[in-house]
């Protein structure tokens, strides 16, 4: 089991930052990647981007793409999404995920956590 708790939320304005945290607890030895996501009302879920737990290897969206950072402390078992120039249509819930297996979709989710961009 994995355990995933986001933190971080808020109301900011166009063209504020944001740095949202995911702690990780459980079998953080098995996790081969670790994902950003947001849904947005009425949208469906998509990703944000990734991380590996091994090497920091990194993929954004091309939504997100030189805004957005995703890094990792593995000493604190955290993965960090860090939002700069956010647009209204970031505006979404945020999860992070965890993945076991390298391929398929994610096997632990985290409950969310708001942002809202203000015009």
């Amino acid at each position: 089991q994995v355990q995933l708790v986001e933190s971080g939320g808020g109301l900011v304005q166009a063209g504020g930052s944001l740095r949202l945290s995911c702690a990780v607890s459980g079998r953080t030895a098995s996790i081969i990647r670790m994902g950003w996501f947001r849904q947005a009302p009425g949208k469906e879920r998509e990703s944000v981007g990734r991380v590996t737990w091994i090497g920091s290897s990194t993929y954004y969206a091309d939504s997100v793409k030189g805004r957005f950072t995703i890094s990792r402390d593995n000493a604190k078992n955290t993965v960090y999404l860090q939002m700069n120039s956010l647009k209204p249509e970031d505006t979404a819930v945020y999860y992070c995920a965890a993945d076991l297996r390298g391929f398929g979709p994610y096997d632990y989710w985290g409950q969310g956590t708001q942002v809202t961009v203000s015009s």
